[in-house]
C-alpha cells in the first residue's frame, strides 16, 4: 500500500483512527427495506454479493449518495457523510455500462473528474494522460468511446473514477457487459490496479469468479440483510444459505448432528467424518457424487441414496444431472458417463457419496 500526503511515511493507514469505511446502510423502499452493516479498512476490496433484489445496487447507490439513508450512517475516514451531496463525497464510481461522455476523447473523459474538482485544464489533462498511461490506454488518449473496444471503454471508465483520488471506490458490476475472452483478460488488469489502491473499494456482482479473483472479504445479502460475510476461502469451504451454495457449487442441506451423522430436516441422514453435536449443515460438491443404475454392492460409500433424473443440462465440460428422490442433489458426470449410464429425464439411478468427501460445521 503506499502512503497518500495526509498519511506519514511509515505510518500504514489502517492505523489512522478513523480511517476506512464504517456504514449502516438503512433504506426503505416501499415494501422492500435494506439494512446492510458495511466496514472496510484502506486498502480493502469488499465484495457485495446476493441474488437478483438482494439490495446490492440499492446498498452501492446510498454510499455514492444516489439513494438517501432512512436510518443509519455512513462514515468516510472519521468523516460523516450522510447528508454530503454526492458531488461533493470523495467517491468514484465504476458502472455497469461504463457511462463514459460519448462526445468527448478518452483523455477528456478521464480529465473531466480533476477538472470538476478545481484542477487546471493543463494539470487534469496530464493527471488523465498518467492514468491512460497506467491502463495501456496511451495509444487510445484521442479515440471517442465509440471507438473503443469494451475492454479499452471498462479501463478508461476505471481510470475516469481513479484520477478523482476517491477515498472510496465503487464499482457495479464492472465486467458484466464484457465477453469471455475480454473479461478474462480485464480482470486480471482490474486486480493489479484495486491490489495498488489505497483506499476502499467496494464491488458489486452476482459473478462469484469475479468475487472470488477480486475481494478480499466478501459481504453476502438476501432480502436486503447480510446473511454471511468472511474471506473468499471461508465462505466457499462454509456456505449458510442455499444460494452461496449454488453460488460455490455445492450441495447444501442442515440438520441435527449425532457423532459422524447429520440428520437431516427433511431427509435421510448423511455420514461425515467429522464429529459434531447439535445444529449443523453439511455440504459437498457435485463431483464427489459417483451414480449407479443399479444398487452398488457394499463398498467405501457410507451415504447411498435411491434418486430419479429431474434434468440434465451441460455444466462445462461436464454433464450435471438434477436429481431427486430420497435425497434432493446434484451431480457431476462426464459426457461419456452419463452415456453409459443412459440417464434421461425419469431415469432411476443410485447416488452414493463417500463421508470422507462431505464437510460438517455447526450451524
Amino acid at each position: 500500500m503506499t502512503h497518500t500526503d495526509e498519511t506519514p511515511a511509515g505510518v500504514r493507514a489502517e492505523d489512522v483512527p478513523g480511517e476506512g469505511l464504517d456504514a449502516r446502510l438503512v433504506v426503505a423502499r416501499g415494501a422492500f427495506r435494506l439494512d446492510v452493516a458495511l466496514t472496510a479498512r484502506p486498502g480493502e476490496v469488499v465484495a457485495l454479493l446476493g441474488p437478483n433484489g438482494a439490495g446490492k445496487t440499492t446498498a452501492l447507490r446510498a454510499l455514492a449518495g444516489l439513494s438517501p439513508l432512512t436510518a443509519g450512517h455512513l462514515r468516510l475516514d472519521g468523516a460523516a457523510l450522510d447528508r454530503t451531496p454526492p458531488e461533493a463525497r470523495p467517491v468514484g464510481v465504476v458502472f455497469q455500462d461504463y457511462l463514459l461522455f460519448p462526445h468527448l476523447s478518452a483523455l477528456d473523459n478521464v480529465a473531466f473528474g480533476p477538472r470538476c474538482q478545481g484542477a487546471s485544464r493543463t494539470e487534469a489533462r496530464a493527471r488523465a494522460a498518467e492514468w491512460l498511461a497506467r491502463m495501456g490506454l496511451t495509444d487510445h488518449a484521442g479515440a471517442k468511446p465509440r471507438r473503443l473496444s469494451g475492454g479499452q471503454a471498462q479501463r478508461v471508465a476505471l481510470a475516469r473514477a481513479l484520477a478523482t483520488r476517491p477515498r472510496l471506490l465503487l464499482l457495479d458490476e464492472p465486467l458484466a457487459a464484457l465477453d469471455a475472452r475480454t473479461r478474462l483478460e480485464v480482470r486480471a488488469q482490474l486486480r493489479r490496479h484495486l491490489a495498488e489502491f489505497e483506499a476502499v473499494a467496494v464491488l458489486v456482482t452476482h459473478d462469484p469468479l469475479d468475487a472470488m479473483v477480486l475481494a478480499d472479504r466478501l459481504v453476502v445479502v438476501e432480502h436486503g440483510r447480510v446473511v454471511q460475510e468472511g474471506a473468499p476461502a471461508d465462505i466457499a469451504r462454509r456456505p449458510r444459505t442455499d444460494y452461496i451454495a449454488q453460488l460455490v457449487g455445492l450441495n447444501l442441506y442442515r440438520g441435527q448432528a449425532e457423532g459422524h451423522r447429520v440428520r437431516l430436516e427433511a431427509g435421510p441422514a448423511v455420514a461425515t467424518t467429522e464429529e459434531l453435536s447439535g445444529p449443523a449443515f453439511v455440504a459437498f460438491p457435485p463431483s464427489a457424487v459417483t451414480l449407479h443404475r443399479d444398487r452398488p454392492a457394499a463398498g467405501s460409500a457410507r451415504n447411498l441414496w435411491r434418486c430419479e433424473v429431474a434434468g440434465l443440462e451441460t455444466h462445462g465440460d461436464q454433464i450435471r444431472a438434477d436429481l431427486t428422490g430420497e435425497l434432493a442433489l446434484a451431480a457431476d458426470l462426464t459426457t461419456v458417463a452419463a452415456a453409459e449410464l443412459g440417464l434421461h429425464p425419469g431415469a432411476e439411478v443410485w447416488a452414493a457419496v463417500k463421508a470422507a468427501q462431505t464437510h460438517a460445521y455447526p450451524a
